[in-house]
């Protein structure tokens, strides 16, 4: 089923990056759907959290969308090379986002390896967040994109992810956000091979 705008409504980022574990982003791009469970995130608020970029840099060309109404993408670009892809949640014009920073291949894993270059499943072929947006097909085109709408979306299976089973830990390469850098607003499911290396 596909997940709700309702569900990107709610004020919390930080609750909304962990609910998101265990759901599963969706791409279909010329007729080819792959898939993913989403098993690590990370959370950000626009209003007083120096990692992030519309509180950094305000509304820019770059940042407007997270500005916009929740549950559209915010893409952008990491080093000149990599995609991430980011939920953008809560109200408009609150500007929060929930980072989608690993996934573990589940449909049309024949393709998500020929995107990467693998000629098997491993971490290197979902853990990281410019990995995950290179195995499912997302790129800087799809930043804006509506996801309820037939490109890009999430949905829920029913996999259910016990608080116990998530580990949360500080935000990754946001060290210039000085105390900020230290909040535990990345999320990991407990033991899946897909994530990224603790921190």
């Amino acid at each position: 089923m596909k997940i709700p705008r309702s569900f990107y409504e709610k004020d919390n980022a930080v609750q909304i990056a962990q609910d998101l574990l265990g759901k599963v982003l969706c791409t279909q791009f010329e007729g080819i759907k792959t898939s993913g469970i989403i098993v690590e995130t990370e959370a950000y608020n626009g209003r007083n959290d120096k990692a992030c970029h519309s509180h950094i840099h305000g509304k820019t060309k770059r940042t407007k969308i997270m500005f916009g109404k929740p549950g559209y993408a915010y893409v952008y670009l990491c080093y000149g090379i990599h995609h991430l892809f980011n939920v953008v949640t809560n109200k408009e014009g609150l500007a929060d986002a929930v980072l989608i920073r690993a996934i573990e291949p589940l449909e049309g894993v024949d393709e998500i390896l020929k995107r990467r270059n693998k000629l098997k499943l491993e971490r290197s072929v979902g853990g990281g967040p410019g990995i995950a947006s290179q195995a499912l097909g997302i790129s800087t085109n799809h930043y804006g994109i509506d996801l309820l709408g037939d490109q890009i979306w999430i949905e829920d299976l029913g996999y259910k992810i016990a608080l116990s089973e998530i580990i949360a830990s500080p935000r990754v390469g946001v060290d210039y956000a000085g105390e900020d850098a230290l909040l535990p607003w990345r999320f990991r499911i407990k033991d899946n091979p897909f994530t990224s290396p603790a921190k």
